[in-house]
């Protein structure tokens, strides 16, 4: 049954839906209250529906498909390809319309449990960034007053008490004491992020996807399940090179006239999973004490950096593998290619 296509602008009060009618043919293009929104689709029959990949989008394309339609995530840079004028909400339900109706990848819909496995991964980012800011500007403010520090943690960590004692012979108290309160607050953030991160275990050891591909080499608690609640169904990804581009690790390409050229990562798809992946690579390449013969192989006659992402790469496949085909990881597996 060929399902009728619908654009939806979600925002916080007010969305704006745009389809056309199938049987008089009309534009609708029109505003609905948050509150009657649902309502409005309860007794729909099923349609294609597109929305952006915004906030509260999970939320509704969850609700929406309880109800029985199919409703596809659209990613923002490719909905606004298609708004060719001014921007507005009409505009932009009718871009959308346009765009759900084109081939393309869209955001994995999530359960509730893979959304809240991410909010923990957000938190744990913004504690982390909000920590290496506060450290920065311990250093920086200190550098004022002449007194230089090693930019590692542990070099502050070293520094910080003989530093705070010498300058407080000059320096005005209420400043030495607030200095000391925000190294202070360092440890206060170091127990927040640990905690978190013992949340994200205690899920890996319940989740069975989880526990499957954190066998990869490379592959740690932050990587397994931000991998797992980010990819949605495996099976919705036809290869695993095509999970791996929608990451953001193949190459970029131009070209014309039929010359074709390849350049870096195309950087698309999900930033933080994709550099969860190099980190984890790169930890196998100088870390590892048997990285294993492919590694050692492309070593040989590629930069270190490419080596990274290429293993980078290979690891999103086997991430792809294992929880499409539902097995375990076996090292020095080797695919068998069809005859």
């Amino acid at each position: 049954m060929k399902l009728t296509p619908v654009g939806i602008d979600i925002a916080k009060a007010v969305f704006q839906v745009h389809y056309v009618d199938g049987e008089t043919g009309e534009i609708v293009n029109k505003p609905i209250k948050r509150a009657k929104f649902l309502e409005y689709f309860a007794n729909r029959a099923p349609c294609l529906i597109g929305m952006e990949a915004c906030g509260g989008a999970q939320h509704w394309a969850r609700a929406l498909t309880r109800m029985g339609h199919q409703v596809r995530l659209i990613p923002a840079e490719f909905a606004k390809a298609f708004n060719i004028r001014n921007k507005n909400d009409a505009a932009d339900a009718r871009a959308i319309w346009l765009a759900v109706q084109q081939p393309g990848r869209p955001v994995a819909v999530k359960t509730e449990a893979q959304q809240a496995v991410l909010a923990l991964h957000r938190m744990r980012q913004q504690l982390v960034k909000f920590r290496t800011m506060q450290i920065n500007s311990l250093r920086g403010l200190l550098t004022e007053y002449g007194e230089v520090m090693g930019k590692n943690r542990s070099a502050l960590d070293k520094a910080i008490p003989v530093v705070l004692a010498r300058v407080a012979e000059r320096l005005p108290a209420v400043l030495i004491d607030t200095l000391r309160e925000q190294w202070n607050g360092l440890t206060k953030l170091d127990e927040q992020i640990a905690e978190i991160e013992r949340r994200l275990r205690q899920w890996m050891k319940e989740d069975q996807a989880v526990k499957a591909i954190i066998a990869i080499p490379g592959v740690g608690v932050l990587t397994a399940t931000a991998a797992v609640a980010t990819m949605g169904d495996a099976k919705a990804f036809r290869s695993g090179r095509e999970f791996a581009a929608w990451i953001g690790l193949v190459p970029k390409q131009t070209g014309s006239g039929g010359k074709v050229s390849l350049l870096g990562i195309s950087k698309r798809g999900d930033t933080y999973l994709r550099t969860l992946l190099i980190h984890g690579a790169r930890s196998v390449l100088h870390h590892a004490k048997e990285p294993g013969p492919w590694v050692e192989q492309i070593s040989k006659r590629r930069p270190v950096n490419v080596v990274i992402v290429a293993l980078a790469n290979k690891m999103a496949r086997m991430i792809w593998a294992i929880l499409a085909h539902e097995r375990q990881y076996q090292k020095g597996y080797v695919s068998a290619k069809p005859a």
